[in-house]
């Protein structure tokens, strides 16, 4: 069984109060057009109009020479963590999407990598977690490479 995991409310509220993003930039401000702007917490598209965060993530603990750093957005204004068994809104509108996994000590898993149909995704998560050099999978924009979400086991 696998579960989509947002990323967590702690480090959201910091970057929503004026911290320091991966670069030790303050996240830049805007205004969603209400298009392609999905929010990394919420797993929901940031309304037209909503004001929202663009700043560079790194998912990873700390740098190292695999721990990719990146555009992302999320809302400016608080907004509850994603938590459910359905795939989020975010995931649902591409057709395909890059993943792959992480072991324990953050690295690529080499051969774990793959653009997959949004429709596969989930089940080809399964198979990668069944490797038990992986610890977990990151999705990403199968065009732009752009953080997405994580994929967990349990």
């Amino acid at each position: 069984m696998t579960r989509i995991t947002a990323l967590p409310t702690e480090i959201v509220r910091a970057l929503q109060n004026g911290g320091p993003d991966a670069h030790g930039q303050t996240p830049e401000r805007a205004v969603s057009d209400g298009g392609a702007n999905p929010c990394r917490h919420c797993l929901n598209y940031i309304p037209a109009g909503a004001e929202m965060l663009i700043l560079a993530h790194r998912p990873f603990p700390a740098a190292q020479p695999y721990a990719e750093t990146g555009p992302i957005f999320l809302c400016a204004d608080h907004c509850q963590r994603y938590q459910g068994d359905d795939l989020p809104e975010v995931l649902e509108r591409a057709p395909d999407y890059l993943i792959k996994g992480y072991s324990a000590d953050h690295r690529i898993v080499y051969g774990t990598g793959i653009v997959i149909p949004q429709a596969k995704m989930m089940a080809q998560a399964g198979k990668i977690l069944e490797d038990e050099r992986v610890e977990y999978i990151h999705i990403r924009s199968s065009r732009n490479n752009c953080y997405q979400a994580r994929i967990d086991r349990g």
